[in-house]
C-alpha cells in the first residue's frame, strides 16, 4: 500500500505527533479517516487523487500510529476542535496554509469543526456519511440507539468499554465493520484489514477511540451548539452510503442544507464504509468536486 507515498511523523503539539503518508503533486488534499480505522482507509483512493493533487493521509490523534495522549478526564484532549488544530499544524509543517479536506466519519466531524472554527484554512470540505454531532444525540431514538449503539457504549467512563473491547478487539471491531458496512469481511481489502487489526489491537488506540467518543458526548456537543447559527461557508460535498445506517435514520441532505451555504450531495453504493468497498466510485466523486475549486 502507498507505494508512491512517503511516511512522516510530524509534531503538532506538546507530546503529540501525527503519522501521515504524502504523495502526488498539486494543490493539497488532506484525507482523514473515521472509527475504527486509520489512514489505511485511503489506500485505494489516495493514489487516484495523487495523479492530480498532493495527497496527505493522516491518522487522527488516538488512532493508527499517531500519538495517543492520556485524556486524564479532560474531554478537550480528544475534541474535534483539538483534532482540527492538530491537522492545521500538520499541513502548515508540510507547507500548506490552505487545503482541501476530505473526512469520513470522525474525520468528517473534524472537518466541519475546522470549517466553522477556521474557515480560511479550507478550499473545500467533503464529509462522508455523517450528520452533525449534536444531531446524533438529539435524534437518538430507539432505531438509532439500536443501530449506532457504540455512541453511548464508548462514551461510558473508563475502563468499562476499554476492558470489554480488549477481551477480543478483532471480534468487536469486525462486528462494527460488517454491521455498519452492511456487508461481510470479504468486501474489505485484506491488506487494509490487516492494518486495521494491527492498530485496533493496541490498548492505547482502544482508549483513544473511547476518549474520542467521550468528547463527542460532552464538549463536542457544546461546540456544535455554540455554532448553530453559523453557516458553513466553505464549499462542501456530502457523500453517504445509500444502504447505510445514516440514510436509514436521517434525511441526511435535509439535515445539512440549513447549515451550509454551498452544498453538493451524492450517494455511493454500499453502507458506511463505501470508501473501502467502492474506492473507484469514491475517488470519482471526489475528483469531480475537487476539480471545481
Amino acid at each position: 500500500m502507498f507505494e508512491q507515498f512517503t511516511r512522516h511523523d510530524i509534531p503538532v503539539a506538546e507530546g503529540v505527533s501525527i503519522r501521515c503518508m504524502v504523495g502526488g503533486s498539486g494543490p493539497a488534499v488532506l484525507l482523514l479517516h473515521g472509527f475504527p480505522q486509520n489512514l489505511a482507509t485511503w489506500a485505494r483512493v489516495a493514489p487516484q487523487l495523487a495523479e492530480h493533487y498532493t495527497v496527505v493521509c493522516a491518522d487522527l490523534r488516538g488512532y493508527g500510529d499517531s500519538s495517543k495522549p492520556d485524556a486524564d478526564g479532560d474531554p478537550q484532549t480528544y475534541s474535534f476542535r483539538t483534532m482540527a488544530t492538530d491537522n492545521v499544524a500538520l499541513m502548515q509543517t508540510l507547507g500548506y496554509e490552505r487545503f482541501h479536506l476530505v473526512g469520513h466519519d470522525r474525520g468528517g466531524r473534524v472537518g466541519y469543526r475546522l470549517a466553522q472554527d477556521q474557515p480560511d484554512r479550507l478550499i473545500s470540505l467533503t464529509v462522508m456519511d455523517i450528520v452533525p454531532t449534536w444531531m446524533m444525540w438529539w435524534a437518538m431514538d430507539k432505531q438509532l440507539a439500536t443501530l449506532y449503539w457504540h455512541w453511548s457504549f464508548l462514551a461510558q467512563p473508563s475502563p468499562l468499554p476499554e476492558h470489554m473491547i480488549g477481551l477480543d478487539p478483532d471480534a468487536f471491531f469486525e462486528y462494527c465493520l460488517c454491521g455498519w458496512g452492511r456487508t461481510g469481511l470479504d468486501a474489505f481489502n485484506p491488506e487494509q484489514l490487516a492494518e486495521y487489526r494491527r492498530c485496533w489491537r493496541d490498548p492505547a488506540m482502544i482508549q483513544g477511540a473511547c476518549d474520542d467518543y467521550r468528547a463527542a458526548a460532552t464538549i463536542d456537543v457544546e461546540h456544535d451548539q455554540a455554532a448553530l447559527d453559523e453557516r458553513i461557508t466553505t464549499p462542501m460535498l456530502l457523500l453517504y452510503g445509500e444502504d447505510g445506517v445514516m440514510n436509514d435514520c436521517f434525511d441526511i441532505a435535509g439535515t445539512w442544507r440549513p447549515h451550509c451555504e454551498k452544498l453538493e450531495i451524492a450517494a455511493l453504493p454500499g453502507g458506511h464504509f463505501f470508501v473501502d468497498t467502492a474506492p473507484t466510485a469514491t475517488a470519482g466523486k471526489l475528483l469531480d468536486f475537487l476539480d471545481c475549486y
